[in-house]
């Protein structure tokens, strides 16, 4: 539980950064996933959750 909790504050520092640096980016890229439909934003997400456990797993090897 304290490795997810870990997990979710580094999501919200990695965003927060995003907002900090680049705030008409991300405005622009808010802007644009309006648009796409629900299946595609869906198959992003799975895309993402796939690389992210892969990558997850790759560092714990690796470290």
């Amino acid at each position: 539980m304290e490795d997810l909790n870990a997990a979710l504050c580094l999501v919200l520092v990695v965003e927060g950064l995003f907002l900090l640096a680049l705030p008409a980016v991300w405005k622009r890229m808010a802007d644009l996933l309006q648009n796409l439909s629900e299946r595609d934003l869906r198959i992003a997400g799975a895309v993402m959750v796939a690389v992210g456990l892969l990558a997850l797993q790759l560092v714990r090897r690796v470290f």
